[in-house]
C-alpha cells in the first residue's frame, strides 16, 4: 500500500509496481496454521465471554472452513465496555493523571511489541482475511507500526494557544480529550484500521470501545493482548467483536459514548450519523465508500500507467475504499492501454495467500464473493465488454478471477456502484474538460489519480477533482503524516496526520482577569 513499505517486498514474491521495489529483505516462511490464542471479548483488561454466551464462527476465506468460534458482543456487552471506558476516563484516574509523554511511551511500546510479532500477526491476518501473507508481513504490519509511532510522537505536542483578546485578560486554549470514543473498523485492513483509530484517540488521552468486524476479529484481539501487556490501564481500550446491527448500533446510539469513528460503507455511515445525532449528538468521523477516477492522459508513460492502474484496482483483492475503480483513458491511447492491461491482468497470480508468489487471495467471505459475481453478471448484461476473467478462480474458497471490462459507459451499474472486488472498468474520453466533468459525476469523492508528463495538466486536474486525495503518477501512496478522508458521500472528517487529531479533542478557552496595579 505504501511505496516506502513496499520496498521491503522481494521482487520474486509479488508483481507490484516496479518502482515499489528496492533492495529487499527476505520474508520468513509463514506458519500456515497459526494458533489462535484469543477469541473472547476484551473489556477492562480482562477476557470475557459475551453476556449472552453467544459465539460466531470466524471463517478462513481460502477454504470456507471454520477457524474458531469468537464471543459475540451485543448491547449488554457494549454497556459493560462503555462503563469500563467511562471509569478509566474519570477525573483523577491513572489514565487521566498520566503525563502526555508517558502516553506516547505506551504507544511506542505497543508499536515495538507489534513489530516483534510481525510474522505471527501477518499469519493471523492471512488466515482470517485472505490477503497474501507477503503483503500482510511487508505492508500492513509495518504501516501499523509507523502509524502508532507517529501518534506516539504527537502525544506531548498537541498544544493550545495564547490569544491576545482585548482588555486586561489572559486568554488561552486547552486541547482536551473528547472522552469515550466508539470505534467501528472494517475487515479489509483489520490491523491497519485498528491502528488508524487507536493512534490519535490514545495519543490525545481518550478511552476506546472498539467493535471489530465479524469477518476478521482475530488479529485485533491479539493486539488487545499486547495493549494489556505493555501497560495500558484497565478500561482504556476495550475490544468487542460483534455484528453491526447489534454491537455497532449499540455503540453509535450509546448515551455515554462521546464520539464515534467508523470506516465502511456509505449506507452504514449514514445510519451511524443518524444514530449519533438522535442520541447525544456525539461527534462523528466517517471514512466511507468510493468510486475513484483514475485518469490516464495520452502523454502518460504507458508502462507505468498500466502497472499502476492495475495496482490501483487489484491491490488487496480489489477490497479498497479508494481503489481506482473507474479507469478513464484518453481515446488515442485507449486501445493500447486496454490491450496491455488485459495482458497484465492475465498474468496476475491468484491462489493460496500463504504462497509468497501469490498476488491475489480470496475475497473476504461468501457474501462479498457473491456480490462481486453479481456485479460481473450485471456488467455483461448491460453491454460492457468482458476482456478477461469474470468467473470463479478455484473449486473452494472465495477466489474470483481478475476481471477487466472495456467499453464501459458512465451510466452502467459497474461504473456507478462500489464493487469492492477485482473488477476493472475502463472508460474512454476525449478532452480534459470532459473527463473532469465525468470523474466528478458521482456521489463519492474519496480519491482520484491522474497520469501525465505535463505538470501543468497534473495541477489543473488535481485542483478540479472533487476528492480528498489526488495522486499524480502514482496510486495508493499513504503515510501516517498525510490526512485521508473524502468529499461528499465518501465521509466526514479526516484520519491520519495532524488533522486526524482534531476530532479526538475538544478545544477549551480559558480567560483570566489580570489585575492592574494603580499607578
Amino acid at each position: 500500500m505504501l511505496r516506502s513499505v513496499l520496498s521491503a517486498i522481494p521482487r520474486p514474491a509479488l508483481r507490484l509496481p516496479a518502482r515499489a521495489y528496492s533492495a529487499a529483505a527476505a520474508i520468513p516462511a509463514p506458519n500456515t496454521q497459526p494458533d489462535v490464542h484469543f477469541n473472547k471479548l476484551f473489556i477492562n483488561n480482562e477476557w470475557q465471554d459475551a453476556v449472552s454466551k453467544k459465539t460466531f464462527a470466524s471463517i478462513n476465506p481460502s477454504t470456507g472452513e471454520v477457524i474458531c468460534q469468537v464471543a459475540e458482543a451485543d448491547k449488554a456487552d457494549v454497556d459493560k465496555a462503555v462503563k469500563a471506558a467511562r471509569d478509566a476516563f474519570k477525573l483523577g484516574s491513572p489514565w487521566r493523571r498520566m503525563d502526555a509523554s508517558d502516553r506516547g511511551l505506551l504507544l511506542n511500546r505497543l508499536a515495538d511489541r507489534i513489530e516483534k510479532d510481525t510474522a505471527y500477526l501477518a499469519e493471523l491476518e492471512t488466515l482470517d482475511n485472505g490477503k497474501p501473507y507477503a503483503v500482510a508481513y511487508s505492508v500492513d504490519v509495518p504501516m501499523v507500526v509507523k502509524c502508532l509511532r507517529y501518534y506516539a510522537g504527537w502525544a506531548d505536542k498537541w498544544e493550545g494557544k495564547t490569544i491576545p483578546v482585548d482588555g486586561d485578560f489572559f486568554c488561552y486554549t486547552r486541547h482536551e480529550p473528547v472522552g469515550v470514543c466508539g470505534q467501528i473498523i472494517p475487515w479489509n485492513f483489520p490491523l491497519l484500521m485498528q491502528a488508524w483509530k487507536l493512534g490519535p484517540a490514545l495519543a490525545t488521552g481518550n478511552t476506546v470501545v472498539m467493535k471489530v468486524a465479524e469477518q476478521t476479529p482475530l488479529s485485533a484481539l491479539y493486539v488487545a493482548h499486547l495493549i494489556k501487556e505493555v501497560g495500558f490501564p484497565a478500561g482504556v481500550v476495550n475490544i468487542v467483536p460483534g455484528f453491526g446491527p447489534t454491537a455497532g448500533a449499540a455503540i453509535a446510539s450509546h448515551m455515554d459514548v462521546d464520539k464515534v469513528a467508523f470506516t465502511g460503507s456509505t449506507e452504514v455511515g449514514q445510519l451511524i450519523q443518524q444514530a449519533a445525532g438522535s442520541s447525544n449528538l456525539k461527534k462523528t468521523t466517517l471514512e466511507l465508500g468510493g468510486k475513484s477516477p483514475n485518469i490516464i492522459l495520452s502523454d502518460a508513460d504507458m508502462e507505468e500507467a498500466v502497472e499502476m492502474s492495475h495496482f490501483a484496482l487489484f491491490f488487496n483483492q480489489g477490497q479498497c475504499c479508494c481503489a481506482g475503480s473507474r479507469t478513464f483513458v484518453q481515446e488515442d491511447i485507449y486501445n493500447e492501454f486496454v490491450e496491455r492491461s488485459v495482458e497484465r491482468t492475465k498474468k496476475r497470480v491468484v491462489g493460496d495467500p500463504f504462497n509468497l508468489s501469490t498476488e491475489q487471495g480470496p475475497q473476504v467471505d461468501e457474501e462479498q464473493f457473491q456480490k462481486i459475481l453479481g456485479y460481473i453478471s450485471t456488467g455483461k448484461r448491460e453491454g460492457a465488454k468482458l476482456m478477461c476473467g469474470g468467473g470463479v478462480a478455484a473449486d473452494r474458497g472465495y477466489f474470483i478471477q481478475p476481471t477487466v471490462f472495456g467499453d464501459v459507459k458512465d451510466n452502467m451499474t459497474i461504473a456507478r456502484e462500489e464493487i469492492f472486488g477485482p473488477v476493472m472498468q475502463i472508460l474512454k474520453f476525449k478532452t480534459l474538460e470532459e473527463v473532469i466533468e465525468r470523474a466528478n459525476d458521482t456521489k463519492y469523492g474519496l480519491a482520484a489519480a491522474v497520469f501525465t508528463k505535463d505538470i501543468d495538466k497534473a495541477h489543473y486536474v488535481s485542483g478540479a477533482l472533487r476528492a480528498g486525495t489526488v495522486w499524480i503518477n502514482c496510486y495508493d501512496v499513504f503515510g501516517a503524516q498525510a490526512p485521508f478522508g473524502g468529499y461528499k458521500a465518501s465521509g466526514v472528517g479526516r484520519e491520519l496526520g495532524e488533522y486526524g487529531l482534531d476530532s479526538y479533542t475538544e478545544v477549551k478557552t480559558v480567560t483570566i482577569k489580570v489585575p492592574q496595579k494603580n499607578s
